[in-house]
């Protein structure tokens, strides 16, 4: 029993300070590695009316229904046209499995909790994008934007989502 604590103590301390960052416009972000299951290729995905427009649908992801939110579009950026680098970000938020759709994945970095300084508030435009990053890292020359999972998503549309994945299974 206590090894297996042990275990599990280490992956967490693995995992901490670990940010899985992509890139979205000319900005890169950074989300907990513990939030992430997997990176997973574009998919075809159904299209689900009367939601969000940031919610683009649903997908089947090995017999399970994953609701799929664009990142872009929920930051209120101009939407892109998907490319061959644009993939899927599944992640466990609020008990719930989503897929965040980005430009392009960067990397994983190690990020201690020295180099993040809460966001800046310069306006209410600015809080906009902020209210879903809880800090700014410094990586050599870059920023990054570290996102608080939690908040991409609203919890009506997280209820919303989970009534349509149980009609969906």
């Amino acid at each position: 029993m206590a090894q297996k604590f042990m275990e599990e103590q280490t992956e967490e301390d693995l995992q901490k300070g670990q940010f899985m960052t992509f890139q979205t416009g000319r900005e890169y972000f950074g989300i907990g590695i513990s939030y992430i299951n997997e990176i997973i290729q574009m998919q075809p995905i159904t299209a689900v009316p009367e939601v969000e427009d940031y919610i683009k649908g649903l997908i089947n992801l090995r017999g399970k229904i994953i609701p799929v939110i664009d990142i872009r579009v929920r930051f209120k950026m101009e939407p892109l046209e998907y490319t061959d680098r644009t993939c899927i970000i599944v992640i466990n938020v609020k008990s719930m499995v989503i897929g965040i759709i980005v430009e392009k994945i960067a990397e994983v970095v190690t990020i201690t909790d020295d180099d993040i300084v809460p966001p800046p508030t310069l306006g209410r435009r600015d809080s906009e994008q902020n209210k879903y990053v809880y800090g700014l890292a410094r990586i050599g020359d870059s920023i990054k934007l570290l996102l608080d999972p939690e908040k991409l998503v609203k919890d009506a549309d997280i209820e919303a989502l989970e009534e349509l994945q149980e009609e969906n299974e």
